[in-house]
């Protein structure tokens, strides 16, 4: 029996407000994401992109439908099943959500202080390790305002992947780096796709990144309204 897709949603209807202030964001969404496999959401503002994201990475509850993450059921879950659900998803955003008294390594670290097995120094060490495997190696005790911006993304990028999660979650990761930082930061998520089999879900407006897609959904008015293969998941 094939395994079953890291995420796997059925009939997704979201809905903000009460009564006659009610506007609906999704409707009756439907969306599978394979193992490894990179899928860009793409459409306007308010297509409900960034709706759609934060339900998959349990942020909020699901009002209609199913959505399965990572083999949990998230309509009608617990907050408590939902915590622990997103400690096995890597969340990178478009303002990078940095701590800006720690350094570039102590906030890389604050990722595993859930893994109870690792001591202070260990953590340390794992986060100096994945800031190096993210060209980072010269900047480890750097505040974030002392990186450039597309510096600080790559130090989310390392925090993202610090707990080795199950699925990667990006909101317009690119939308304030200019294109070769931009480049740069896709490549790492590429690369992390393909060499661990970690599905990555990523919303954006940025062209220029749509070649790393192995599909790219597209969504206008809280629907998905096609979707255009880009490129081989096996590439």
């Amino acid at each position: 029996m094939p395994a079953e897709a890291p995420v796997l949603l059925r009939g997704i209807t979201f809905a903000y407000g009460e009564g006659e202030l009610r506007k609906a964001v999704l409707r009756d969404v439907d969306l599978t994401v394979a193992p490894g496999e990179i899928v860009l959401l793409t459409g306007p503002s308010g297509s409900g992109k960034t709706t759609l994201l934060t339900l998959i990475g349990a942020l909020r509850a699901m009002q209609d439908g199913s959505a399965r993450v990572l083999g949990q059921e998230l309509k009608g879950a617990p907050e408590s099943v939902r915590v622990r659900l997103r400690r096995n998803i890597g969340f990178i955003f478009q303002n990078h959500n940095l701590l800006g008294f720690l350094t570039a390594r102590q906030n890389v670290a604050m990722a595993l202080e859930q893994d109870a097995a690792l001591g202070e120094r260990q953590r340390l060490d794992r986060a100096a390790e994945l800031l190096g495997q993210v060209g980072l190696a010269e900047h480890l005790d750097k505040l974030p305002a002392q990186l450039s911006g597309g510096q600080r993304q790559r130090v989310s990028v390392a925090r993202a992947l610090a707990a080795e999660p199950g699925l990667v979650l990006a909101d317009e990761p690119t939308a304030a780096l200019d294109k070769a930082s931009g480049h740069e930061v896709v490549m790492l998520l590429r690369h992390l796709a393909k060499s661990r089999g970690v599905p990555i879900l990523l919303v954006t407006h940025d062209p220029r990144i749509l070649d790393i897609a192995d599909r790219v959904v597209a969504m206008e008015d809280g629907r998905i309204v096609g979707a255009t293969a880009e490129r081989n998941a096996a590439a």
